[in-house]
């Protein structure tokens, strides 16, 4: 089984600061496009997110903090995922951001795929140069591997391309026309932007 985790756990500070995915594009909730993009693609699924539960408790879904300090970024995110995926029988767990709502509504599938000989795998997409870049919230990891990213990130590793690069990570190529399915909001033009997109998503 393979569950799904959100990664809500950002501070949003070019938003200034809050829950990025409690913002409105096209009507709905950031995060309330990616629950529904992601729901279908898994079997279970959970919220990462640090600060008050309570906050996030309407999507009925389990809230679970990062378990490092101080911020660490979205490895321990998905290391939170990896443990409470553990405790629900699952293989793997994939992952999406929060803040990217239109996200392919096959992602799940194609990292499958794609994944490499230990079960990791990213996303990515051309860039408007056509150079391939990596979406590294977006990926498939094993639980298996959970202790080994635990070590790593205790050990002070924070860049998510160099953990998965020394483990074989496979690559999922997605298309970026008509737009990037892995435009993110950072700003309040990108809420601008996304609205604009949100019709042909």
């Amino acid at each position: 089984m393979i569950a799904g985790i959100v990664l809500a756990g950002g501070r949003a500070t070019r938003m200034g600061g809050g829950d990025k995915g409690l913002l409105q594009v096209g009507g709905k909730r950031l995060i309330d496009h990616v629950i529904d993009r992601l729901t279908p693609q898994v079997g279970a699924m959970a919220i990462n997110a640090n600060g008050d539960p309570a906050r996030l408790s309407e999507f009925g879904l389990p809230v679970l903090p990062d378990s490092l300090p101080d911020h660490p970024g979205p490895l321990a995110g998905v290391l939170a995922g990896l443990d409470w995926a553990a405790g629900q029988g699952a293989d793997a767990i994939v992952t999406a951001a929060a803040d990217t709502p239109f996200f392919p509504r096959d992602l799940a599938a194609r990292l499958v795929a794609h994944a490499g000989p230990s079960g990791l795998c990213l996303a990515g997409s051309p860039d408007q140069t056509g150079k391939l870049r990596r979406h590294p919230t977006f990926g498939l990891w094993p639980v298996a591997l959970r202790d080994d990213l635990r070590a790593a990130l205790t050990g002070g590793l924070r860049k998510i391309v160099l953990w998965t690069d020394g483990h074989g990570a496979g690559l999922a190529a997605f298309d970026s026309l008509p737009f990037d399915p892995f435009f993110n909001v950072n700003t309040p033009e990108d809420i601008a932007r996304a609205n604009a997109l949100a019709p042909q998503a």
